[in-house]
């Protein structure tokens, strides 16, 4: 159901209401969980990626209860038990919560700035992301291939939006070449992921939609023969068609 369709059905003071009860018990989750990983820093990668993911899966248990929207995930088979570098359309913030729990342990491409944010940030940087200056795109893509061939080496995987901001349900940008490169260049497959969770948790919006948000994984690609331009096309070229 549309945006507009929602509206219709429900009222927005109820929609308003339900987003207020998420936020209180979101906000609650993160400085709960932000804590509990700060204090537990001295415990191994693995177990600080799993505390983390405890406290997304209760955000988004929270977010159904409150705001009745659900998953539907097609194509998990597909996942590899090892490294592999996940290429995602940007659409919200539910993506990155739902994929660090769902891939654990698995490190993000993201700007510098988040982790400067108390508890959230802080907890953040113990799960060795990968955090860029984006304003400083040679910079980023080095660190990008020097901390990405890292974390591909200990296993983790490694998720990349390569739109390289959010953009509107319904819209799919230009994809950047830097994770199909870094993938290609640590011998790992890319696992193209689409979403449509924009619809439902929507950019720069307070309000949540009710509905399914609907998580397609697709089939590995294998870097071992294609550019790493070819390699993005052809990532894209399956979210744009799972999109529809």
């Amino acid at each position: 159901m549309g945006k507009r369709e929602t509206l219709c059905a429900v009222p927005g003071m109820f929609l308003s209401l339900r987003a207020c009860v998420f936020y209180i018990g979101f906000i609650a989750v993160v400085l709960i969980f932000g804590l509990a990983c700060c204090a537990a820093c001295f415990l191994p990668a693995k177990q600080l990626h799993a505390v983390a993911a405890t406290g997304n899966f209760l955000s988004l248990f929270w977010l159904r209860i409150t705001c009745n929207i659900k998953v539907k995930i097609t194509g998990r088979e597909n996942i590899p038990p090892g490294a592999c570098v996940i290429l995602c359309n940007h659409q919200s913030s539910w993506e990155s919560y739902y994929l660090q729990w769902l891939l654990q342990p698995a490190s993000f491409v993201l700007k510098r700035e988040l982790l400067w944010i108390p508890f959230f940030g802080w907890s953040l940087a113990l799960l060795h992301p990968i955090a860029i200056k984006r304003s400083n795109p040679a910079s980023a893509i080095r660190h990008i291939f020097k901390q990405g061939a890292l974390r591909l080496e200990e296993g983790l995987k490694v998720v990349i939006y390569p739109e390289g901001t959010r953009m509107p349900p319904g819209a799919l940008g230009k994809f950047k070449t830097g994770g199909a490169a870094l993938a290609a260049r640590a011998g790992v497959p890319i696992l193209p992921v689409s979403h449509n969770a924009g619809e439902h948790w929507a950019l720069n919006e307070f309000l949540k939609y009710p509905g399914t948000v609907c998580l397609n994984i697709g089939p590995t690609i294998d870097t071992s023969n294609n550019s790493a331009r070819e390699l993005t096309d052809t990532a894209r070229c399956w979210i744009d068609r799972s999109l529809k």
